[in-house]
């Protein structure tokens, strides 16, 4: 163990020389009693502890430790003093020093230095612990991204296929039993191909729904006009009467924002029309302060914490997960028989990824 002792003392020096050699431990001790020196020397070399006096001539173990590089390159710092007082130890302990000894103690000299040894490492484990979490959770945002984008294209490759096979086949049926209902006039027969004509046009419809479902192209016309066309169709489709108010029908965001804009106020009404069971939903769409903020509001039954919490409640995860792929956040805001708010903010200037630009494509 590599031992730097800051002790103008040459007595007291070799008074905590020997309390180590007492206590059994394997070591190498340097004295140091100015401070240029400590800092030099803890630049040059990597210490296992720093024992330290708490006055010195011209500065204190807390000029010392302040003075010390970096917090993680920071080794343990155990204040050895007999002039210090307990409250001044206390608080040289809140600020990072991990504990402190009087000389008249040093009998007690193992046990403290254990004790610190122990902590230390336990704090390195969780700085570790921590940084590994960190990366994780990058690594996981990372996937939510790529999958979001991924998602995207699949639903925009489907969209295609929907309109180019699925479309344009109804739309050559349709052309066919309006030439064989213009050639034939019989009534049994004109009675049959109305009925066929309206069954594709619900097809037709049925189509350009999902189409517009898998791929928003109405974004194209910008947020606000998509949103609205989101909320006339829920209102029409669920009977709930739903209201769209925006500070601007003009809203300037890139396409992933809007993408991810459009994805959460599509996922709260498909959550109203399941779950809410209200008569009212109000969709607010703001850019103001540089920040792009959807809402959307039920006066339905609100969201138990139990639901709220339930593992398969991918719906709101989701949601959270897509809003930091574009740097925003979401909050939910919701009590029992009172109602539902989803609320997603995102800073119009904020960084973005490129992959996520292309996911409307």
């Amino acid at each position: 163990m590599k031992i730097l002792h800051l002790e103008d003392s040459i007595l007291d020096h070799e008074l905590v020389t020997r309390a180590l050699r007492k206590a059994g431990f394997g070591f190498t001790i340097t004295r140091v009693e100015t401070l240029e020196g400590f800092l030099q020397l803890t630049g040059d070399t990597l210490f296992d502890l720093i024992l330290a006096d708490y006055r010195l001539p011209g500065f204190t173990a807390l000029d010392a430790w302040s003075a010390l590089p970096t917090a993680h390159r920071r080794p343990p710092f155990i204040l050895l003093s007999g002039t210090i007082g307990e409250a001044a130890a206390v608080a040289a302990i809140h600020l990072g020093i991990n504990d402190y000894l009087q000389k008249d103690d040093l009998g007690r000299l193992e046990r403290v230095i254990l004790r610190t040894l122990e902590l230390h490492q336990s704090r390195i484990e969780k700085e570790l612990a921590d940084q590994e979490l960190a990366a994780s959770e990058k690594r996981l945002a990372e996937f939510a991204g790529h999958l979001q984008t991924a998602i995207e294209r699949e639903r925009a490759a489907i969209a295609r296929e929907i309109h180019d096979d699925i479309g344009g086949s109804l739309a050559a049926v349709k052309l066919d039993l309006g030439w064989i209902s213009r050639h034939n006039e019989n009534i049994a027969t004109q009675e049959h191909l109305q009925a066929a004509m309206d069954m594709l046009q619900h097809a037709i419809g049925a189509s350009q729904r999902i189409m517009m479902n898998l791929r928003p192209s109405i974004l194209d016309q910008g947020l606000f006009a998509a949103v609205q066309w989101l909320a006339t169709s829920f209102e029409r489709r669920t009977g709930i009467k739903t209201v769209l108010r925006a500070n601007s029908e003009h809203l300037s965001a890139s396409k992933s924002i809007q993408l991810t804009a459009y994805r959460t106020a599509q996922e709260a009404l498909t959550n109203v029309s399941k779950y809410a069971n209200c008569s009212l939903v109000q969709i607010e769409l703001s850019d103001a302060e540089g920040v792009l903020t959807v809402e959307v509001t039920d006066n339905g039954k609100g969201i138990s914490d139990l639901e709220m919490h339930k593992p398969q409640a991918f719906g709101i995860r989701g949601l959270h997960e897509r809003a930091k792929t574009v740097g925003g956040w979401l909050d939910v805001s919701t009590r029992e028989g009172a109602g539902t708010s989803i609320i997603l903010s995102i800073p119009l200037d904020c960084g973005e990824r490129p992959a996520q630009e292309e996911s409307i494509a």
